[in-house]
């Protein structure tokens, strides 16, 4: 199979690219490197790099010859960034989706598997969080990436583009670049721990979060990909076991084997105090769980940063 894997030297579209590359099929990387490294990256016979913006038609169009399946991965992952430059990030966030879907189209791709975001969700405070909640977008940026959802099924219905949308959760593992000011909190406080500074904690740390290991996301992404039909709806991708901020900065403590020492800050206004998801439908339709647990994905995480 080709496949075009958009944001492929990106955190979670690196580790894909690799499993793609070694599952023996051909891979197309399209990446502007605003946030991807080149280092993310093998060399090898099978991969080829375009450095390019999904913004552009003619950069996506040009790449999607004999493609068989899309990961759309690419975006403007920073909220602040989208709150600051709305119309500037959604050329990329929602422009660029429907980039990659009428490119499909017109090349009768055979499945596109976009990156949503659990940000749909926003504040609601029903838990745990299901698909079939009303959404309540809270940022241009889960703006864009439910309009993009809904893109994703209209081209589905109006133009039988296959689509599958993956809502993700807080995924964590290798490549995960904590100096990002919207990178994800465990590689912030991997990266704290690990050069003996003081991790911070916003509030009483009894936030919860539902944390999903790069692997089992990936693993979710060719499940979408290869399933014989396409969900109905857009799928949570999580573990459906929240876990608090204290906890895990003290089990990053242990496994370091270093004191738990946090400094603690007041809590920062509009953080979401609980979030995590069920997986009925990952099951169901994927034939999906998650199967590294967080301690040992944290393992994982702090021997490759050895």
């Amino acid at each position: 199979m080709i496949a075009l894997v958009t944001g492929g030297a990106g955190f979670i579209g690196s580790h894909l690219v690799d499993r793609l590359l070694a599952d023996g099929h051909e891979v197309r990387v399209l990446d502007d490197f605003s946030t991807g490294h080149e280092e993310n990256l093998a060399d090898h016979p099978g991969l080829t790099v375009t450095r390019g913006t999904i913004a552009d038609y003619g950069t996506v169009a040009s790449l999607m010859t004999n493609v068989n399946w899309v990961f759309h991965e690419a975006a403007v992952a920073s909220v602040q960034k989208t709150v600051e430059d709305p119309l500037g990030t959604q050329k990329v966030n929602y422009q660029g989706t429907l980039n990659i879907l009428e490119a499909a189209r017109e090349n009768r791709v055979k499945r596109v598997v976009f990156a949503a975001s659990a940000a749909a969700y926003g504040d609601d405070p029903q838990l745990p969080k299901r698909e079939e909640l009303l959404p309540t977008p809270l940022s241009p940026y889960a703006v864009d990436k439910l309009a993009s959802e809904h893109a994703c099924q209209v081209y589905a219905k109006l133009y039988g583009v296959e689509t599958v949308c993956l809502r993700y959760f807080n995924v964590y593992g290798p490549r995960q670049d904590p100096s990002s000011p919207y990178s994800g909190v465990i590689s912030i406080f991997v990266d704290r721990v690990s050069q003996g500074i003081e991790p911070v904690i916003f509030g009483d740390g009894g936030q919860t979060r539902d944390f999903v290991y790069v692997a089992d996301v990936v693993e979710a992404n060719l499940k979408a990909a290869t399933t014989p039909q396409p969900p109905p709806h857009s799928i949570n991708i999580a573990t459906e076991n929240p876990t608090d901020l204290k906890t895990l900065l003290k089990t990053i403590c242990r496994i370091k084997g270093v004191e738990f020492k946090p400094a603690y800050q007041p809590e920062r206004p509009g953080d979401i105090r609980h979030s995590y998801a069920m997986i009925t439908a990952a099951r169901k339709y994927l034939g999906w769980a998650p199967e590294v647990e967080l301690e040992d994905g944290l393992r994982r995480l702090i021997a490759s940063l050895v």
